[in-house]
């Protein structure tokens, strides 16, 4: 298979996020949160591209959405993504790795013969956890990670259980680990997505492959104290909630710089939640990442630390429940090297940088599937955001390394 007779149509792929943009977002941002009718609308245009190709479509046990283009061997290269968003999102979180498959795929289907392996694109449900709060859902039960009696019990904003929302998309939680073997045969899994950070915007390059996922822990803290009038209660007999949880939101900013990670608190909820009363329950949403399993481990130790310490000092009491966890994952050394060797020759620098952001492919990875991604510049370094932008040139480029890998892996 010859690199330079297969070439992939960028201004295609830019036509496809366009048209996708416009179908499924606001003027607040991308829409296509998973679980619901934008998202489904979202699937219908995957479709829609895909009906041009010689490919079959199926669903599996836990929404993940397979196309495969059969090649002369029934082993897979897999390329992946998610056309999921958060709400308010950016036109390229997720989407960009779907569509520049859908793209590669094109290429492939054009050429003068089946490839000499299968080609599968697959595109990951509810890898934004945007919904109920459970990021990688259906990478998770693809590996079989996933806990369908915790995922059932799942609830969103608005009270609807996962178990329901999911239902309302043929899928029955019960059966979601029926996924697992969507992956056998894989010879390699491969995945474009924005850097959704400033790094190489600051070092004027387009690109870069990713090493692997930081480790993350996220819990939710709640702070029990007492509710009290605002006005009534000195200073010195409260069990103000809102004020530990706030404290615990500083711990966390110190221990992510004194471990070299990062640490966030999200969202504090706080009840009763008027001005006049003293918040006697708080809840704050913690997330804590790393490259490397100690240094969380530690950082995280120090958290726990540090919410009973300020727990007792502000008289109230602290539980943490899990949300996600999941240790650093490197990704593998050969598809590297093959990766950094194609983003050398396209802009003139080998450049690898660790990915903070969660991915499907970690997941992927840790299943024993050769895996890799590759990092397109994002300008200002923002996601998540209506402000997600990246330039076509370097979209383009993003394309042409993901192609040209394709082809090494599959010539391989």
């Amino acid at each position: 298979m010859s690199v330079p007779a297969l070439r992939p149509d960028p201004a295609r792929l830019i036509s496809d996020l366009r048209r996708l943009a416009s179908l499924t977002a606001t003027d607040a941002g991308a829409q296509r949160v998973a679980w619901t009718d934008t998202w489904a609308a979202a699937r219908e245009f995957e479709r829609e591209l895909l009906g041009e190709l010689p490919v079959t479509i199926e669903l599996d046990a836990a929404g993940n959405m397979w196309t495969t283009l059969a090649g002369e061997r029934p082993e897979a290269l897999v390329i992946g993504s998610h056309i999921d968003s958060v709400p308010d999102g950016g036109w390229l979180d997720g989407c960009l790795g779907v569509l520049a498959g859908i793209e590669v795929l094109r290429m492939l289907a054009a050429a003068s013969g089946p490839p000499p392996f299968t080609v599968r694109l697959v595109d990951w449900a509810d890898e934004e956890g945007a919904r109920f709060g459970l990021s990688l859902m259906g990478s998770m039960a693809a590996t079989g990670r996933l806990d369908p009696a915790f995922v059932a019990e799942l609830r969103d904003a608005g009270g609807v259980t996962a178990r329901e929302a999911l239902a309302g998309h043929g899928v029955d939680v019960t059966r979601m680990p029926e996924a697992r073997g969507g992956l056998d045969g894989a010879i390699g899994y491969l995945e474009l997505h924005i850097e959704q950070g400033p790094v190489l915007e600051s070092r004027g390059l387009p690109l870069a492959v990713v090493s692997g996922t930081y480790g993350a822990e996220r819990w939710a803290v709640r702070f029990t104290g007492q509710a009290a009038h605002a006005g009534s209660t000195p200073m010195d007999l409260r069990r103000d909630a809102l004020l530990a949880a706030s404290r615990l939101a500083l711990a966390v900013r110190e221990l992510a710089g004194a471990h070299g990670g990062v640490g966030t608190v999200g969202r504090i909820t706080a009840e009763p939640g008027i001005v006049t009363a003293v918040a006697g329950l708080a809840t704050a949403l913690v997330d804590q990442r790393h490259n490397d399993a100690g240094a969380l481990a530690a950082a995280h130790a120090g958290a726990v630390a540090a919410a009973d310490a300020i727990a007792a000092e502000e008289r109230v009491e602290v539980e943490w429940s899990p949300l996600f966890q999941i240790h650093p994952i490197p990704f593998d050394a050969g598809l590297i090297d093959a990766a950094a060797a194609i983003v050398e020759e396209l802009q003139g620098v080998d450049v690898r940088l660790p990915s903070g952001p969660l991915h499907d492919a970690a997941w992927v990875a840790d299943s024993g599937v050769p895996t890799v991604m590759l990092f397109v510049r994002s300008k200002r370094g923002l996601s998540h955001t209506r402000e997600e932008d990246t330039d076509e040139p370097d979209l383009a480029l993003g394309l042409r390394a993901l192609a040209r890998l394709a082809v090494t892996v599959l010539s391989g």
